[in-house]
Parts: structure tokens; sequence; C-alpha cells
């Protein structure tokens, strides 16, 4: 592909290393008759490599000008099918040819729409097999962090309630043109067919988690004024002056569903 200009608004850093492209390729283990979705190609470091093993990709591009060198290369290849639209606004749901199809998603994500577009995929999960996805280092910390450990926050509690999350690999800014000012890193999500937790309502799980989290030093008690009272928040098995931070997804989810009683 012709050289292109990386554009700042949509947070373009492209990888140019040929090791790390195969061990991002190793750790997606497609495999030939898997239906793959590519996020972002950018100048198609990992679209190569994927339509030499599936038949059917399909790329989701918001940048005009990339558009064109990417038909210009794959356009002839059966497998390879373009959208040229807004990740964060597609509707996924169009890609499944039948109930019970997976989509396999992948993609370096731009590091200033990864957590708003998590949020729209995680609305498709039940159709999603697994994702990968390139992101700034500090947010796939976020994403797999622990309670307990700082980094633990809205994100790694909405994220762990809807996937298993896992972290696999760390990826320096020498990697990229242009080279970011941060590390990047690796992560594998799959979403539960089953979750281990299931609230009942999970826009009242969502509203509350974002309200524990809403005042990060403050204490349950603090934050969920007017949601839960001290004596709900024990009957959870939680003292009402711990912080969000400590609290897990399995008594975050009794909270919610205290919370969805006393509404109902």
């Amino acid at each position: 592909m012709a050289k292109h200009q990386h554009k700042k608004r949509f947070g373009q850093n492209f990888l140019n290393n040929d090791r790390v492209i195969q061990q991002i390729i190793a750790a997606i283990a497609p495999k030939s008759d898997q239906h793959l979705v590519e996020i972002g190609p950018g100048e198609a470091a990992l679209t190569g490599p994927l339509l030499d093993i599936v038949q059917k990709l399909d790329i989701i591009e918001i940048d005009n000008d990339l558009i064109a060198p990417l038909t210009r290369r794959f356009g002839q290849n059966p497998a390879f099918n373009l959208h040229h639209t807004d990740a964060l606004t597609f509707d996924y749901s169009q890609l499944i040819e039948k109930d019970n199809a997976y989509l396999r998603i992948v993609g370096n994500l731009p590091y200033n729409i990864s957590s708003p577009l998590l949020f729209h995929l995680l609305k498709y999960a039940r159709h999603i097999q697994d994702m990968h996805f390139m992101l700034q280092k500090e947010v796939v910390e976020r994403m797999t962090a622990q309670p307990g450990i700082k980094a633990y926050g809205r994100l790694s509690v909405m994220i762990q309630y809807t996937c298993e999350t896992e972290y696999l690999l760390t990826v320096g800014p020498e990697n990229f043109t242009p080279p970011p000012k941060v590390d990047s890193a690796i992560v594998r999500l799959r979403p539960f067919q089953k979750r281990p937790f299931q609230a009942i309502d999970d826009k009242d799980f969502a509203k509350l988690v974002k309200q524990a989290f809403s005042q990060k030093r403050k204490t349950l008690r603090n934050n969920l004024k007017g949601f839960l009272n001290d004596e709900q928040i024990e009957a959870c098995g939680l003292n009402p002056s711990v912080r969000a931070e400590k609290v897990s997804i399995e008594s975050f989810v009794a909270l919610a569903n205290i919370y969805h009683k006393e509404q109902a």
C-alpha cells in the first residue's frame, strides 16, 4: 500500500514489526471456516495474514483515504468484505448469518475510542466467540485488574461481568508508525455464554456500578447514598465503609439485585 498520512483524530498508530504481527496471529489462531471481523485495519498489517487463512473477513474502516488502497490490494479476494463506516455505531448483528453463528473480532484499536467501542461491542456479546485487541497498556491493565488493585474500576467490572479476560502481550512504542507515547498491550476477551454471576437487570447493574465508582476515594455508603442504605449493603456481606475498588463482581451483582428489587 502507498504511504498513508497518519491521522491524529483517528488515533492512527500502525504496526510495523513482522515478529509482533506473527505473535498476534498466533494468539488469535484463526481457522479457515471462522468468520473474522477486523476493526481499523490501517495499513493492513493483520489483514493480509488473516486473508491467507480465513474464508470470510469483514473489515470496518472509517478513514476515507484507506478505502481505495485496501480495495485495490484485497478487493479481488472473495473473503474480503469492506464496510466504510464508524466502528462505534456499526450494527454488528448484520454480519450474523444464522442464529448459532459466532464472530471473532480483532483490531488495533485507537486509544481515544477504546472504552466506548468495547461497551458497544458487548451489546452483541451473544454472537461473539472472542475478541483480540491491541490497546493502550493502561487500558488492558484496567480491563484485567482484580479487586483491591489500583487499576480496578468500572471498566474492570463491566468487562469481567460479561467476558473472561486475559492479558497476552506487551508491545513497545517502537513497533508502531508513528510511535505512540505509551506502551500497548494485547488482550483476549471471551464473552461468557453463561455468566458466572447474573444480575436480574443488566441496566440496573451498569447504573449501580457507575454510581459506586463515581468518586473513587469515597466509600460505598457515600457513593450509593440514595441507591442503598447501610443495612442493604451489609446484607451483601459488605462493610458500607469499603471503597468500590475492593468489591468483587459477585458482590456488585448482589448489590444491583437488591437495588432492582427496591425499584420494583
